[in-house]
């Protein structure tokens, strides 16, 4: 409602002319609003943020880079949704997100395995060696007894007479295959033999050299042996005679 400048009376708001006094009424204007900004009418362009996200992505396995992804990834999605078109990029950005995420759910376990590994091949290397060291014993223990059996040849001649087979002096069953063969190798480690005749060709001496297939990998101490029994080791790849013997 409102009221004639003129006579006072009550009038309705669309009422242009005063029916009581014939006074002329102004008629409210529409509220007036301001023109909103228009959207962006080029070309979108792509997020920087965005592209940065998806390369720090995709290499992922380097976990601080990952980090990077997501962080970029969330700043252009924020970026993109206020551009109100100006900028394009949300796949990129998303694809980004995701790999980052991955990256990032993925830096426990390569802590866990980077401790983890050393300590497994320490291990196996470990065991390689208690193997090493057990086959120089079973050796020993058949060189013992095929010198007893064969006194004419003494010690052997090679690895192989002590392996499966007729139970003579040519092959007497005293160690498995794999020891008895040409060039015997077990769990990381290679068996050198080397008998010593004296002048009546009568071995009555010999050395069994234990090495590491990959020294560092299978094994890190060498091992030797001779007609004494005495196991010896060394860590720097020459054990000999001389070398420490095992407690």
């Amino acid at each position: 409602m409102k009221q004639c400048a003129n006579c006072k009376n009550n009038l309705a708001d669309f009422v242009a002319v005063c029916p009581f006094c014939g006074a002329s009424i102004p008629v409210a204007q529409a509220p007036q609003f301001a023109a909103q900004p228009p959207e962006w009418s080029g070309p979108p362009q792509n997020s920087g943020k965005a592209i940065a996200s998806l390369i720090c992505g995709v290499v992922f396995f380097f976990w601080p880079l990952s980090v990077a992804a997501v962080i970029l990834g969330h700043l252009a999605l924020s970026d993109i949704k206020r551009s109100a078109g100006r900028l394009a990029g949300r796949g990129m950005a998303i694809g980004g997100l995701v790999t980052g995420y991955i990256g990032v759910s993925i830096i426990p376990f390569l802590i866990i395995a980077a401790i983890a590994i050393p300590n497994l091949l320490r291990s196996r290397m470990a065991a390689n060696e208690a193997s090493a060291v057990g086959s120089l014993h079973t050796y020993n223990t058949a060189m013992v007894t095929y010198s007893g059996a064969c006194p004419d040849i003494g010690y052997p001649t090679s690895l192989e007479s002590l392996g499966p087979g007729t139970k003579d002096c040519s092959h007497m069953d005293l160690v498995n295959a794999q020891l008895a063969s040409q060039d015997p190798v077990s769990r990381g480690y290679r068996f050198i033999y080397t008998p010593h005749r004296d002048p009546g060709q009568i071995a009555t001496r010999y050395q069994i050299v234990a090495t590491p297939v990959n020294p560092g990998a299978t094994g890190v101490r060498q091992f030797f042996t001779d007609e004494s029994g005495v196991i010896r080791f060394s860590t720097n790849g020459s054990a000999n005679v001389e070398s420490d013997p095992l407690q």
